[in-house]
């Protein structure tokens, strides 16, 4: 085990955060190095960093162990990322110059330059930028690279994003995840069952639209927009659970505090939670998002758009109104809308106010619409697809039989 790192700086913004942890896997590359020599000989077979840990990447070539970056976004992402530094040469515009202009790239439908993640769309000659460029390409370096996705929900974007050794191959999280879709409960090894899914037992199969926005995501909205999703919940006349956390307003400290609950009858409108009681339940702070999904009474998810949820609703077979709000949302938005299909855009996020009336008239199109059921079946599709790329003979078994195949003949120290 390495030694325990100082904990991190006050820092104003994640962009700050993450200028810290390079280099802290800069500092500590000399103690991985002195801890993998110290091992066993011959016994390490790979180095598997996160993509902000490329740093880490020198220490394994240097002793000659295979190294792979795993990527907890998509394929389409990926791709992305490892385009990015190449596509903006001296004198031309920068991304954030760029604003709304389409970008393309092999293997990814067009999508707005201001789509990429915040940290891309700053000034060419910031720290930051160059930070993030020089991961991106150092991210293009090892022999592999494992990405979090299946084959066939983005059959264009692997080779698109395959580094120049190895391509992406599909290491998903699918493998671990239940894919079955039942009665509810609270699932293995947990000893009480969260009132939401007692309450989703009363419900008709399919009749529920469930709201959760996900750690971070649900403190953004303000109250206006909270106000605004209950109006449109309330006039859709369609059951819903949604899970509710008061708003950050700019205190960064209530982010993971699990007393920041919220005050519902302060931020909601006056008597929405008494008329909805019955067809709607708002939740504070969190709900068991993967056994709300799985429950057969969930018809809908509404999303914003991060990667793991985006594959709970895939594999769960629920489709999804997609509602990006940070990170690398906007382009998952992008694959899960326009490329698999297995979403529709919630409009006026990208203003700042989504409105009651958009509200409503996404989750009637989804619940009530052909449109919807022809959303549903894709949905479930790609759900079928998932569950048997992880059977013997799928596309991620395969891949990631694959990976430890080359891992283990690569080299070994």
């Amino acid at each position: 085990m390495l030694p325990r790192i100082q904990d991190p700086p006050a820092v104003a913004d994640y962009g700050e955060a993450l200028l810290w942890y390079f280099e802290v896997v800069r500092r500590y590359n000399e103690r991985l190095r002195e801890f993998l020599c110290s091992l066993p000989p011959r016994s390490v077979r790979a180095v598997v960093v996160d993509a902000p840990s490329v740093g880490a990447l020198g220490v394994a070539r240097e002793l000659g162990v295979p190294a792979y970056t795993f990527f907890a976004a998509n394929a389409s992402a990926v791709a992305v990322f490892l385009q990015l530094p190449w596509m903006r040469a001296g004198g031309q515009p920068s991304f954030k110059e760029l604003g709304d202009a389409p970008l393309e790239f092999h293997g990814v439908p067009p999508m707005p330059a201001s789509y990429l993640m915040r940290e891309t769309l700053q000034e060419p000659e910031s720290e930051l930028y160059k930070a993030m460029m020089d991961a991106m390409r150092r991210n293009a370096e090892p022999d592999g690279i494992l990405v979090n996705t299946f084959a066939s929900l983005e059959p264009r974007a692997g080779p698109a994003g395959s580094s120049r050794r190895r391509g992406a191959e599909d290491a998903s999280s699918v493998l671990r995840r239940a894919v079955g879709r039942g009665p509810g409960g609270a699932g293995a090894g947990t000893k009480e069952k969260h009132e939401c899914l007692a309450w989703l037992d009363t419900q008709p199969e399919r009749s529920v639209v469930f709201l959760c926005f996900g750690s971070i995501g649900a403190v953004t909205h303000s109250e206006e927009q909270l106000r605004e999703v209950a109006a449109g919940l309330q006039k859709s006349g369609h059951r819903f659970l949604w899970v509710v956390r008061a708003p950050l307003r700019g205190d960064t400290q209530r982010l993971f505090d699990p007393r920041a609950d919220a005050d519902l009858d302060a931020l909601l409108p006056d008597g929405f939670l008494e008329s909805s009681e019955g067809r709607g339940l708002v939740v504070k702070h969190w709900a068991p998002q993967v056994e709300v999904l799985r429950h057969r009474a969930t018809g809908a998810f509404v999303t914003h758009c991060g990667w793991n949820s985006a594959l709970e609703g895939i594999t769960t077979g629920v489709p999804m109104l997609c509602w990006p709000m940070y990170a690398e949302q906007k382009m998952n938005k992008v694959v899960m809308v326009e490329e698999a299909g297995v979403g529709v855009e919630i409009a006026g996020w990208e203003r700042g106010l989504v409105t009651a009336e958009e509200v409503e008239a996404k989750v009637r199109l989804v619940m009530e619409s052909e449109e919807g059921e022809r959303l549903r079946a894709r949905v479930a599709a790609h759900g079928d697809a998932a569950a048997a790329a992880c059977k013997a003979g799928g596309s991620s078994r395969a891949a990631f039989g694959q990976f430890l195949s080359d891992a283990a003949s690569l080299g070994r120290v």
